[in-house]
């Protein structure tokens, strides 16, 4: 998805003929906050994304990596960071995976 989530959010529920009051209140946001973050002026609380997936039959775990990307993709450009950046998060979280997975395992 190269459009911003709020926009897929619309698309989503214009295409179950759903209005922003019913998206709303199934989400259990107020409607004008809904608007507001389909319109790219506020964020969507990420608490949501589980009622979005189960309302419109979305595997979470992809609706997630979409949600998050965005979210990284904006903070490196509000910070004027390179993309060099991506590549040194990647080994940043890398390495936080492998020291958590050796956690784990010493856990008795």
């Amino acid at each position: 998805m190269k459009e911003p989530f709020g926009k897929y959010i619309r698309k989503l529920r214009v295409k179950n003929d759903l209005t922003l009051t019913q998206l709303a209140a199934y989400l259990g946001i107020d409607s004008g906050a809904l608007s507001k973050i389909e319109n790219g002026k506020k964020k969507l609380d990420e608490k949501v994304l589980p009622r979005i997936a189960e309302k419109f039959n979305l595997d979470l775990e992809i609706l997630k990596n979409e949600f998050i990307s965005e979210q990284i993709a904006n903070k490196i450009y509000e910070s004027n960071c390179s993309n060099e950046v991506l590549q040194l998060a990647e080994k940043k979280l890398n390495y936080i995976k492998q020291r958590n997975t050796k956690q784990i395992n010493l856990t008795f």
